[in-house]
């Protein structure tokens, strides 16, 4: 198996992690109110809305992580491949 076919079957996955980062991501964000509770009769969906924006900000990283591996992965991955149709001519 070539160089090449290992990094984008290595980019294939990195993408599809990614992607299903993001649609987690998406479905919180559907969970997550614009509201400000403030009394203490609101308590439990105060603490909902903290437990969305936790797990909001451990995802966010991730996804900028695997989104700029996945877009220098392809870029080198571009590059190997001009690379090798130039040397073959």
């Amino acid at each position: 198996m070539s160089t090449l076919m290992m990094l984008l079957i290595v980019w294939g996955a990195l993408t599809v992690v990614l992607i299903l980062l993001l649609i987690y991501r998406s479905t919180l964000s559907m969970h997550e109110d614009d509201q400000l509770f403030l009394d203490e009769s609101s308590k439990n969906l105060r603490e909902e809305q903290e437990q969305v924006l936790a797990k909001m900000n451990k995802v966010t990283p991730w996804v900028r992580i695997l989104g700029t591996a996945s877009a220098v992965l392809i870029i080198v991955i571009a590059g190997i491949a001009v690379w090798q149709q130039m040397n073959q001519g």
